[in-house]
């Protein structure tokens, strides 16, 4: 992939072209059925327990309708592209508890201050970071993720990031209390042999986040998971 498709990323343009040209859901790094234990973890499904739910650039995955049929009944899903956008809310027009919405990630100013208990990244971090102006993009997409979570809320971030420079940059943009996780990357999903490391078990974490490229050692090439949480002040 060239410099200048990636430095696209950011652009609503680029998402455009792409999504007109790009038929059936594609799921960036993980399907949801990989990572439901995870999601099931962080955002536990109980009877009498609302939880709203926010997944940032989703695309055409099938992500949130995954989790929806897992039983989380208020999924808002939005992404950059209003031509995705369009697909989505006519492919699942007969299912009203998925909401999809045309929004700039670093702009979600529709959506009241403490409002969502999760915010779901599947590569969009990544993707901003890899486009012009990236620190400041992924700065302006953490505040508004920050601003937009309640207190306690999580902001579950699936990245290809190295532990290392994932950690600093989160740890720049606002306070939170992080967790590592990591899975084997989707191309590695049909393996027999066992993970590397228990998808619910958290990676052991220190402040730069060598323990985790120290104990995972060649195989940090499997994808890293990263949980967040908001720590209220």
């Amino acid at each position: 992939m060239g410099t200048t498709t990636t430095q696209a990323y950011g652009e609503s343009w680029y998402w455009d072209n792409r999504y007109a040209n790009e038929s059936g859901p594609f799921d960036w790094y993980q399907k949801y059925q990989s990572l439901a234990p995870l999601i099931n973890l962080y955002v536990p499904r109980h009877p009498n327990q609302h939880h709203r739910i926010l997944v940032v650039g989703c695309g055409n995955s099938a992500f949130s309708e995954g989790m929806a049929d897992d039983g989380y009944d208020d999924v808002v899903s939005i992404d950059i592209s209003s031509v995705v956008i369009q697909a989505m809310q006519d492919k699942y027009s007969d299912r009203p508890h998925l909401k999809y919405l045309q929004m700039d990630v670093r702009d979600m100013s529709a959506f009241q201050t403490d409002s969502f208990d999760a915010v779901v990244d599947k590569g969009t971090l990544d993707s901003l970071l890899c486009g012009s102006n990236s620190r400041q993009n992924a700065a302006e997409m953490l505040d508004e993720v920050w601003r937009v979570l309640k207190d306690k809320g999580v902001y579950i971030l699936i990245t290809y990031g190295a532990p290392l420079y994932r950690l600093h940059l989160l740890r720049e943009s606002c306070l939170w209390t992080i967790k590592l996780h990591v899975i084997e990357k989707l191309a590695c999903e049909d393996k027999s042999d066992p993970p590397i490391w228990e998808l619910t078990n958290p990676v052991p974490l220190n402040d730069d986040g060598s323990s985790a490229e120290e104990l995972l050692g060649n195989n940090l090439m499997c994808i890293i998971f990263t949980f967040v949480q908001r720590i209220i002040l």
